[in-house]
């Protein structure tokens, strides 16, 4: 199910005569995550997702876009320039500012493929491609006043430092991170001259982006460095009834997305090397050769399958598999959650 985050605001205005309502005190706005609707055992459905995402790489096409793969290369390649200039902290804050509001970082993947990054089921476009689900947890604040700055805090728990993921040539490395946050309409991020030295110091350097010039209510951040930025923070401003007729305060929905790790599929619907991968026959291994795996059928013919560096083969000549039986391990290790 989808979890949506409440925050009450109080007006200055008009507020004269008007109870105060009561929200629980005290208490952390859990959200959950929410499974993609790409269903993998279905071929109608598989068939509908990858159309969807086939249609969407047109676009990417026409917009002379990156490809997926080559924006992969690019930000491993970024990353590792980063790390060996200056190491550490330093290198994950420079990326951080850089990568997370450059064209070139996963988020434009949604940006040029959906112009509403939330679907009438509620499901975000990034489960799209993550199919995996991993929770997150949000805290906001229960009530906040017009045309003021507050936070909102987004955690994406993993253990970043011991799991690894595969990256575009197979070799491990850490998770990067990434959020989206869907304000509603007149809600915007706060922007840097007003921001309290306080609340800059607790980003920690992060970049927030709008997610289109369209939709300045919806913001973006990532990919960073999942082991520095396993907490993220969004400063909002809230409008001004004052100079915005047409808001009216009240209790107001936020809807949030966390990602870590690399997706399974990409925007053209084939898979990434972040996926475990099955039996497309039945049969005998008849071979192990390299990534590719042969498999003698009963007709007598052979079958020659060939998987994506990362994962780990987990079967041997002579063992007997049927089709769908995973020959591989599963190397993810990250998730989405909403």
């Amino acid at each position: 199910a989808l979890a949506a985050v409440g925050v009450g605001a109080v007006a200055l205005r008009g507020v004269a005569g008007r109870a105060k309502r009561q929200a629980g005190a005290g208490q952390k706005s859990r959200l959950v995550s929410l499974s993609s609707s790409v269903v993998t055992t279905s071929g109608l459905a598989e068939g509908y997702m990858r159309d969807r995402l086939v249609a969407c790489r047109a676009q990417l096409g026409e917009a002379e876009a990156p490809l997926p793969e080559d924006v992969d290369r690019q930000i491993e390649e970024l990353e590792a320039v980063a790390k060996r200039m200056l190491g550490g902290a330093a290198a994950g804050m420079i990326f951080a500012s850089s990568a997370a509001g450059s064209a070139v970082a996963y988020p434009i993947f949604a940006q040029q493929n959906y112009k509403e990054p939330r679907d009438p089921t509620g499901k975000i476009a990034c489960a799209n491609c993550h199919l995996a689900g991993k929770e997150i947890d949000v805290r906001l604040p229960q009530e906040v006043l017009p045309d003021t700055i507050f936070k909102a805090t987004v955690e994406i728990p993993a253990k970043y430092k011991k799991r690894m993921q595969p990256t575009a040539d197979g070799t491990k490395a850490q998770m990067n991170a990434g959020a989206i946050a869907i304000m509603p309409q007149g809600w915007k991020l706060a922007p840097k001259d007003r921001l309290p030295k306080a609340l800059k110091k607790e980003m920690k350097g992060l970049a927030w982006a709008p997610y289109s010039k369209e939709k300045p209510n919806i913001v973006v951040a990532g990919p960073v460095p999942g082991e520095r930025y396993e907490t993220m923070t969004l400063p909002i401003l809230s409008p001004d009834p004052n100079t915005s007729k047409d808001i009216d305060f009240g209790k107001e929905l936020f809807y949030f997305g966390g990602n870590r790790g690399r997706g399974q599929v990409y925007p053209e619907g084939n898979q990434s090397n972040n996926n475990q991968f099955f039996a497309k026959e039945t049969g005998t291994i008849s071979a192990v050769d390299g990534l590719k795996v042969s498999i003698l059928k009963e007709d007598g013919s052979t079958f020659e399958q060939e998987v994506l560096p990362g994962a780990q083969i987990v079967v041997e000549v002579g063992e007997q598999v049927k089709k769908d039986d995973p020959i591989t391990t599963n190397p993810n290790v990250g998730g989405f959650g909403q």
